[in-house]
């Protein structure tokens, strides 16, 4: 199953522009409230540098993409649709939103940093909105569907505790529909000091203060500062800083990225999404209010902040937030191919502190069966079952089955 990363956010602040943006797909853009009525799913890319260069190979990826150097790894990207106060309790399109949301492994939050959207999501004059409160309003909307949930079950949960179920247990049963672990709730009833407190004396600040760390740690969340190149965007963006230390924070224009990946579509740029720069092809094609756009992008976006953000926002999100690395597993190592001879075929993203048994289970359930070791291709070692991968590393397993043919 690829990585699934929501988008959230107030209305009005590039959503659907950065989900475009990402993955081309076309959503509907509007300033009214609303536009997106119901979640768009589409397919973007997680990115990062491909191990054929290092090998001196040419590579036939299956699972993902290579391009200059580059694999694409696919990722499912959702644009929700936006916020309003009181989403929690229904209100908007509020349910919608976040039983979808909360169906994510991963948030981007997108903000508008040049404060030019009010606290009911609606254009108004550049700085006059104000991003900080529209991340906390949202915030607080996610932290109140987790409240709901809790106290919504508060009943059942207590007749579990009273037939002797751990606490633990009862409300991981209450939550898992929606993504959350065992381990998330068991690190939020330590690190809140309720682990030895019965459910029944949780009062609503206990209750509040659960949801509210249940909810950062099972779904991390990074935040876009969007509309970057816009006037006065960049004392919000250090404001935004200031004020969420313990968030990533990423300064971003998805209009400038949209822009770049069509005109890139078009044949009219070379361009690499998440560059640091692009090459103008057919100059002669482009009129004088492309030109411009292109050169104020070239200065204003990619000259002050080296990208435009919205690549590297998925990237970190994949390889930072959710502590993805990148495995290459194959069956010949030494022609580090598969069985039909695909060169480094395959690419899969497993979570850091995962096995070389916890990526045969990945490929397939049966490689399991008799699964001896593997083999480090890259250093020509054999690696335990219990061996815990690192990002781009490269393997071919070794069971009792292969040894035998």
């Amino acid at each position: 199953m690829p990585i699934k990363i929501g988008l959230i956010g107030k209305t009005n602040t590039g959503k659907t522009t950065f989900f475009n943006a990402a993955t081309l797909a076309g959503g509907e853009i509007s300033t009214y409230p609303f536009t997106t009525k119901k979640a768009q799913k589409a397919t973007g890319n997680a990115i990062t540098p491909c191990v054929h260069t290092e090998f001196n190979v040419k590579d036939d990826p299956k699972n993902s993409k290579c391009v200059d150097g580059w694999r694409f790894i696919p990722i499912e990207l959702i644009d929700l649709p936006g916020l309003i106060k009181d989403a929690w309790s229904g209100k908007g399109l509020g349910n919608q939103f976040l039983s979808i949301a909360t169906q994510s492994d991963a948030l981007l939050h997108i903000v508008d940093v040049s404060a030019s959207v009010d606290a009911a999501g609606r254009i108004t004059e550049v700085g006059k909105g104000d991003p900080i409160a529209d991340v906390s309003d949202i915030e607080e909307e996610l932290i109140m569907w987790y409240l709901k949930l809790l106290e919504g079950n508060r009943d059942k949960i207590s007749k579990l505790v009273h037939s002797d179920t751990e606490l633990l247990i009862a409300i991981t049963d209450v939550f898992r529909g929606i993504g959350v672990k065992e381990g998330h709730v068991k690190e939020t009833l330590k690190v809140t000091g309720l682990e030895d407190k019965h459910f029944d004396n949780f009062d609503m600040h206990d209750s509040k203060k659960f949801a509210a760390h249940l909810r950062k740690i099972s779904k991390p969340t990074l935040i876009v500062a969007n509309k970057i190149d816009l006037p006065g965007a960049d004392k919000n963006f250090d404001r935004l800083r200031e004020k969420y230390v313990d968030t990533i924070i990423i300064p971003a224009s998805a209009d400038s990225e949209l822009s770049l990946r069509r005109a890139e579509q078009k044949g009219l740029i070379k361009y690499v999404p998440g560059s640091e720069q692009f090459e103008i092809l057919q100059r002669e094609k482009l009129n004088k209010k492309q030109v411009e756009a292109l050169d104020f992008i070239t200065k204003g976006i990619l000259g002050e902040y080296m990208r435009t953000g919205v690549q590297f926002a998925i990237n970190v999100t994949v390889f930072k937030l959710l502590k993805m690395n990148s495995i290459y597993p194959v069956a010949n190592a030494e022609k580090l191919s598969d069985r039909t001879g695909k060169i480094l075929p395959d690419l899969i993203l497993l979570k850091d502190g995962s096995t070389i048994e916890d990526l045969a289970k990945e490929i397939h359930s049966d490689l399991t069966k008799g699964l001896l070791y593997a083999k480090d291709v890259r250093y020509g070692v054999r690696l335990p079952v219990n061996y815990q991968l690192r990002d781009r590393d490269v393997v071919s397993l070794v069971s009792a089955q292969t040894k035998k043919s």
